[in-house]
Parts: structure tokens; sequence; C-alpha cells
């Protein structure tokens, strides 16, 4: 998940383009999605401690070299041949490979984690990636993954606003995905705006994801006040909230944590 923009502006310099289907880290306009991104990786990454973990669908790479900071060893995997060659080049630590993720190329029980953030929404066969997963995972092994909550990123609508995802879950659907193939569900939590946010929520309107949004849609400059904002926004401006403490139908995002039995 990113922005809403197809054909956005120009990134740092090395990095891959924006162009609405993966976010990518330095860009003032895109910095709320990466943090909102990058927040699961920094909460979740101890649970990879010592381990060896796949990225199934790296996108940009930041993600896999965070968890490189605890792991024993990082495989990441993306169908995109030009993203693999950034990854490649941009972070040494991770052992990124080319391939399709309705088929990941590694051996049964080879991977202690799977990371899948902000990705399954992608995917035509999610079952299918699914059952790819358990399959790569050792005995206890766990996977991580995270969505964008279908209640709140596009409620009512039929079909996902975003033009590149495919099909987009609600705590329900995602749990019967993940128990459908076998693994046992630990926790189901949300993502969700703290106090700063919400602060900025009022200042824009109601929703400073929809400012962001209406801005995008319009094509339109930014108003120097919103890309401020949006620009000063932090993983620490964001909670990671058990389903059992908040409402997760009110969540951001979704993020699972399930295990192979």
């Amino acid at each position: 998940m990113s922005s809403f923009v197809t054909d956005g502006p120009a990134g740092p310099e090395g990095a891959l383009p924006l162009t609405g289907e993966r976010t990518i880290p330095g860009l003032a306009e895109e910095n709320y999605w990466f943090r909102r991104h990058e927040v699961v990786y920094q909460r979740l990454r101890d649970r990879c401690e010592g381990l060896d973990v796949l990225e199934a669908g790296c996108g940009e790479g930041y993600g896999a070299d965070l968890i490189a900071d605890v792991a024993r060893r990082v495989i990441a995997l993306d169908y995109d041949e030009a993203t693999v060659a950034h990854v490649r080049a941009r972070y040494p630590r991770v052992d990124v490979r080319h391939g399709n993720l309705a088929e990941l190329p590694l051996p049964d029980a080879s991977v202690d984690v799977v990371v899948n953030f902000q990705v399954i929404e992608h995917l035509w066969d999610q079952p299918q990636f699914v059952a790819e997963c358990l399959r790569v995972l050792r005995p206890s092994g766990l996977l991580l993954m995270s969505t964008p909550n279908r209640v709140t990123f596009t409620p009512g609508r039929d079909t996902p606003i975003n033009p590149f995802h495919t099909r987009e879950l609600n705590a329900g659907e995602m749990t019967e995905l993940l128990e459908s193939a076998g693994f046992t569900l630990e926790a189901m939590q949300g993502v969700f705006h703290g106090r700063a946010l919400t602060e900025l929520d009022a200042k824009h309107g109601g929703s400073i994801i929809d400012a962001q949004v209406a801005r995008a849609l319009a094509d339109a400059p930014w108003p120097p006040d919103l890309l401020t904002d949006v620009a000063s926004v932090g993983t620490g401006d964001f909670d990671l909230t058990d389903a059992g403490d908040r409402d997760i139908d009110e969540s951001l995002d979704l993020v699972a944590i399930a295990v192979r039995p």
C-alpha cells in the first residue's frame, strides 16, 4: 500500500520511482504512508531476533534492512526485477531474490519467520500464497502479516479504490484466510492514529488521509501546511493495539501474528 498517486514526485537520488504501488523513504509527500508502514516493522522486528527470516514482497527493501539489525539472516523476495536490483545495491545485508509469491523459491521448512507487510492485498491468489508461507516455515514458525483494513480503507465499496489492490480484507476475513491454511492465530492487532495524528486529523478537515487523497486525485500542488504536517509524521505517532483492547474494525491497518503448528 502507498499513496494513491500514479505518477508522483521524484524521490531521493538512487531511489525507486513513486508509482503508488509501493512506498519509499525520504520523500516528504510520501512520509505519512512510509511511517505507517515502518511502525509495524519497528514494533515486530524483535520477533525475528536471531532467526532466519523471509520477507515475501520486500518492495523498496527498507523493512528487510531493519529486520537485518536483529535477524540471523534475511531473504527478501520481490517479483519486480528493477526492485530486486535496487535492494541488492542499496541494502547489502539482505539476500534479495527475484521470484513469484505464489511459488516461493525456498525449500520446505527452511525459515523461522515470514514477513508479509502491505502485500497480501496486491495478490490475486491469496490462499495459494498463505499455503506457500505454511510450507516454507519450520514448525512453530511465525507469519507476520499486515494489510489495510477494508472497513476503513475502502468504506462502502465493493472494489478497492487503490488500483494496485486486488482484494482487501477485514479482520474476520484475514483470520479466516490464515486459519483455513492451517495457521493458528496468536494475535490480531490494529494500527491507529495516536494523539498527535488525531490532532492533525482535526486540523485538516477531519482526516489527514482524506486531505492527502484529495490532493492526489486533483493532481494539485500541496498546500504548504499540509505538506509540513505530513513530513513531520513519525512512527511514534501511530499506536499498535491488540484487538481485545480496541475495536479492530476502527483500525487503519490490520496486523496478524500467526503460528505454523
